[in-house]
């Protein structure tokens, strides 16, 4: 079945239920950092156009939203989710790379960015042209890691002063003439995460 990619409107509202309980259902399976919202905080950024929804029909396949923060400074794509049923069809990048239009559109002097432990995330970011970086280069807009007390990882980010967490910090400036250097920027990602993916196998072992 065709997978529809769109910008969300009001008439999506009646997914904000559905879309609340896959990402608390991402968040769990993945033991790792996406933070729960509720269904009503959902159905705000639908209503306000700062969501992307991806529909199988009248089926909910994907779904991530667009927070500002710093006055309108910074951008983050959050709350990326694709139903089990659809995933390993390249929808988590046709939402991304939606919301990062969008995001484009509504604020072109923003700076995007995001944080995340998921690596096929960290590839379609840096496809779009976002960069790692360290916690420092973002928002310092205390209520965005507010916002971190959803997940799961919420304690080690505050043990840290919010300033590491187990999230890779990625940012895309506009104003940044390397954002073209994508597999540069692909290839330190992967060293970076090498000694953490290393260290993750040992421990099975």
């Amino acid at each position: 079945m065709k997978i529809n990619v769109l910008v969300a409107t009001e008439k999506h509202t009646v997914y904000a239920d559905a879309i609340s309980t896959l990402i608390s259902e991402a968040s769990h399976a993945r033991g790792t950092g996406i933070a729960n919202r509720s269904a009503a905080y959902i159905a705000d950024k639908i209503s306000s156009g700062h969501a992307v929804i991806a529909l199988a029909g009248n089926d909910l396949a994907g779904f991530c939203y667009i927070e500002t923060w710093g006055h309108q400074k910074y951008v983050a794509n959050s709350g990326l989710v694709v139903a089990a049923r659809y995933r390993k069809q390249g929808l988590a990048r046709r939402i991304k790379e939606k919301a990062f239009k969008l995001s484009r559109q509504l604020y072109p002097q923003a700076k995007l960015f995001g944080i995340t432990t998921s690596l096929p995330v960290m590839k379609i970011n840096t496809a779009l042209g976002y960069r790692p970086v360290t916690f420092a280069e973002l928002t310092d807009d205390r209520q965005f890691w507010y916002g971190c007390r959803g997940c799961r990882n919420y304690d080690i980010l505050k043990r840290n002063n919010f300033g590491m967490c187990l999230c890779t910090g990625m940012l895309f400036d506009p104003l940044d003439t390397t954002n073209g250097k994508l597999k540069q920027g692909w290839g330190k990602l992967k060293k970076m995460m090498n000694p953490i993916n290393k260290k993750s196998k040992n421990e099975k072992q």
